[in-house]
């Protein structure tokens, strides 16, 4: 049953997917100085051959001095990496696949000895290195305006390479999400205070990619709930204030969200079973990703049997399939140590899924 659900075609926009897995976003730290080399066109190509639906590239980052935390990080900018990138895109299609380019600015979130460059001094809405520990100013509009036009332009420069769509990182308390967040953006201007100025520089963004790609190109935007500073963090605290803020974005343009939490199966406000992908759908009627430990654990991919407990995680994920609380299912990890794992759960073989161990990360296959 899962199997099935999973596999079914599926349309986002103009985006006709062959199924609705979805390989997350994750950094390698794997492209010296920002450049994608032949392995990692290689890396999606050969996920996108074992039938993954959606590549979604690991964050790519904008063209601005303070966007990227980490020199191997790939840049979205620069005749060298967006030659590597058209590579990619060339291998992932040679195989029918789809791919959408993630564009990501770290903001605040940089330690200078690793960044490309150290001299330049971060950007955050309120000048916080992190929620209370100030480091320096707060963006001016005119900084504000030179990040926007950084998306606007990578956003043109992916359709122009041919990805099939671009996901915009707003989540996990990176520039975009500290703009979103009320204990990084303490600002009492129009980009700060109510939910809806919080969420005006995400508008801005979102509305300028637009721009750049026209109606049709899809546009994802990823949101979430918790940060790599603080994993308990809540952006919104009750459906009505996630209306709040979703609304504005589905009104700029985006066809599809992302909703990053770290374990799927859990309801996000108390007296639904909804996730937040299961809200975000509900309130925006927008298609959505769901994401958080799939397939982590193989045994959780299998039904309830007279033998197993009698409700699996598998079988909240049919249940979310069926009832259309969700459109896509990313997996991250999982992908990572098998690049067959998309097939092999297509065709019955869970047991042999290759399962994640740290190692992974050191290598790029």
């Amino acid at each position: 049953m899962l199997a099935d659900l999973l596999f079914q075609p599926t349309r986002i926009g103009s985006m006709q997917l062959g199924n609705r897995v979805v390989m997350a976003p994750m950094t390698r730290s794997l492209s010296p100085y920002g450049v994608p080399g032949e392995n990692v066109a290689a890396y999606y190509a050969r996920r996108a051959a074992n039938s993954v639906g959606l590549i979604i590239t690991e964050g790519t980052v904008v063209g601005h001095p303070a966007s990227s935390n980490d020199v191997n990080v790939p840049r979205f900018y620069g005749e060298d990496a967006l030659a590597g990138w058209a590579r990619v895109v060339k291998e992932v299609h040679a195989v029918d696949g789809h791919i959408a380019a993630q564009l990501w600015h770290v903001g605040s979130v940089r330690k200078s000895i690793e960044s490309p460059n150290p001299e330049v001094a971060s950007v955050s809405p309120s000048g916080l290195r992190k929620p209370g520990t100030p480091y320096g100013g707060p963006m001016s509009d005119d900084e504000i305006e030179v990040v926007v036009g950084a998306f606007e332009q990578a956003a043109r420069a992916a359709q122009t390479l041919g990805f099939d769509a671009v996901e915009i990182h707003g989540a996990h308390g990176y520039l975009i999400d500290q703009f979103l967040w009320d204990a990084m953006n303490v600002r009492a201007d129009r980009y700060g205070g109510s939910i809806s100025g919080r969420a005006r520089f995400a508008t801005e963004v979102v509305k300028a990619c637009r721009y750049a790609v026209g109606p049709e190109f899809p546009i994802i935007f990823r949101l979430s709930q918790w940060k790599v500073q603080d994993y308990t963090a809540r952006l919104v605290k009750s459906p009505a204030e996630l209306n709040q803020l979703i609304t504005p974005l589905a009104e700029a343009g985006v066809d599809l969200f992302h909703c990053s939490t770290r374990r799927y199966w859990e309801p996000e406000f108390p007296g639904s079973e909804l996730n937040i992908a299961g809200w975000v759908k509900c309130l925006s009627a927008v298609p959505t990703i769901t994401v958080g430990s799939v397939g982590r654990d193989p045994d959780a991919l299998l039904p309830g049997s007279p033998d197993r407990a009698p409700i699996t995680r598998a079988d909240r994920l049919i249940e979310m399939l069926l009832n259309a609380e969700v459109d896509l299912v990313a997996v991250g990890r999982p992908l990572l140590a098998d690049p067959e794992w998309a097939r092999k759960v297509r065709d019955g073989r869970i047991d042999e899924t290759i399962p994640f161990t740290p190692e992974v990360m050191s290598r790029l296959y």
